[in-house]
């Protein structure tokens, strides 16, 4: 894999360098609630400009249907990205048509340019592979040379992300790098003990990361809605919380390989209560009681960890040399039910581990509730890649700059 390093060493100036980024940032309306992921790949972009490159920005944003949809437009990653590098950023508004063609030609040395949601182009995300290598060929016609730097889109076989680096001279942006760099800190070189931490809404998006865990970790942690699962598989009441009943029979499976490879797996000895999902928009109080994790009511749900698993946790989190925390362990959104990923997060905060937060809601969480960035050891900006990656699956996106 080449480095940009060695690619900048080259000579960049002048040339056409697609840089495909991971701008899928949340926003609400038009403002962007958290530009954390512009920020991990702003360095990537300012080095290439400042070297002299005419720097072609592309990501995704959200779930569009293969087709234009203003709800989606990249636009306000493209003005944050101009106010972070200080500077204009040209904005086309299509993929590979006109706008992006004439837009990529104004370009002058050093300059910046983002083009629209490749999403709004089926062939991104197609499954046939003449489809998606067509859209491919027309993004190539748009420069010399590709950057790969949006580590949160590299476990998907995308145009831009698996088929556009075959076609072009390529390398690893700073941030991959880094996320790569990470990731080999929590397999191959792992220093114990080794603590992951486990939580979000369902327990078969972590069966596959738990199953190449047990081998490896010294603690597993289970948090947030994918805890009752675990908990009903212990023969506990979990009333009407989020629950898989088609997971149990592996997840009593994963409990008794954990136990038996000595792999302690840790569940909620206590839990936040409610009979009702609070309201994520006006976030009025909500009521709820705290009831031991084998006490849950028929007519309530589990939304977060108590204290006494909040200490425990802690606990667990105190010692370790290594922490992987992947997912919140409550519905952290409202004030009333953060309490539980407050705590985790502060737990990693007051270790001496080498600290990683897995991306997605972990990373708009411990930015939500006010923690400063750089104390943790890395906070990656992408949970999926990392989760697969820690899997032992091959990531397409990677594997396309190994070429």
């Amino acid at each position: 894999m080449k480095t940009i390093d060695e690619l900048l060493a080259e000579g960049v100036a002048g040339k056409r360098v697609f840089v495909r980024a991971d701008l899928n940032v949340p926003l609400a309306g038009d403002t962007i609630t958290d530009d954390g992921r512009i920020r991990a790949v702003q360095p990537t972009i300012a080095k290439l400009a400042e070297a002299g490159a005419r720097v072609i920005v592309a990501s995704h944003l959200g779930r569009p249907k293969g087709a234009p949809d203003p709800a989606f437009s990249l636009a306000p990653a493209a003005k944050r990205l101009g106010e972070l590098l200080g500077a204009d950023v040209a904005f086309a508004t299509d993929t590979v048509g006109s706008s992006a063609k004439e837009t990529v030609a104004a370009l002058a040395d050093g300059q910046v340019a983002v083009i629209e949601n490749l999403r709004f182009n089926a062939g991104e995300t197609s499954k046939d592979d003449a489809e998606r290598g067509a859209f491919a060929d027309q993004l190539a016609e748009l420069a010399d040379v590709y950057v790969g730097d949006g580590f949160g889109a590299v476990h998907r076989k995308h145009a831009s992300v698996f088929d556009l680096p075959a076609r072009l001279p390529n390398a690893a942006g700073y941030l991959i790098a880094t996320e790569v760099g990470v990731l080999k800190k929590l397999t191959a070189e792992v220093k114990r003990p080794y603590v992951v931490v486990l939580g979000g809404a369902k327990v078969s998006d972590k069966l596959a990361v738990i199953d190449q865990l047990l081998g490896k970790a010294d603690r597993i942690l289970i948090g947030g809605g994918m805890a009752y699962t675990f908990l009903y598989a212990k023969g506990y009441e979990v009333g009407i919380s989020l629950l898989q009943k088609d997971q149990v029979d592996v997840v009593k499976e994963y409990m008794e390989r954990a136990e038996k490879s000595g792999v302690e797996l840790v569940l909620p000895v206590d839990i936040l209560a409610s009979a009702d999902f609070p309201d994520l928009k006006g976030k009025t109080p909500a009521e709820f009681t705290t009831v031991d994790a084998d006490k849950i009511p028929a007519d309530k749900e589990g939304l977060d960890i108590g204290p006494k698993t909040r200490e425990l946790y802690a606990s667990k989190i105190a010692d370790a040399e290594t922490v992987f925390w992947n997912g919140p362990v409550g519905v952290f959104e409202h004030p009333d039910y953060a309490g539980g990923t407050r705590a985790i997060a502060q737990a990693l905060v007051d270790s001496n581990a080498f600290t990683v937060v897995g991306g997605g809601d972990s990373a708009a969480a411990v930015r939500t509730l006010g923690f400063d960035e750089n104390a943790f050891g890395h906070i990656s900006t992408g949970g999926g890649a990392s989760l697969e990656y820690l899997e032992g699956k091959t990531l397409p996106g990677l594997a396309a700059l190994e070429v």
